[in-house]
């Protein structure tokens, strides 16, 4: 279960940081591009994270 709770939250973390990028861009917005590239790293971290679980069997 937890494989699946962490992938989840990586998943809404990389879309919202995404989509903070993307605002960023359109509103010539340093601090918030760079509020959304640490998002989406944490996004990416946890789908990791997610990944070693499943791999080791929820024993993380």
């Amino acid at each position: 279960m937890g494989e699946m709770k962490d992938k989840a939250k990586g998943i809404g973390n990389e879309v919202a940081g995404n989509a903070k990028q993307a605002a960023a861009k359109a509103t010539n917005n340093p601090r918030l591009d760079a509020e959304g590239k640490a998002q989406e790293r944490k996004g990416e971290a946890q789908n990791l994270k997610g990944s070693v679980k499943g791999a080791l069997g929820d024993k993380v």
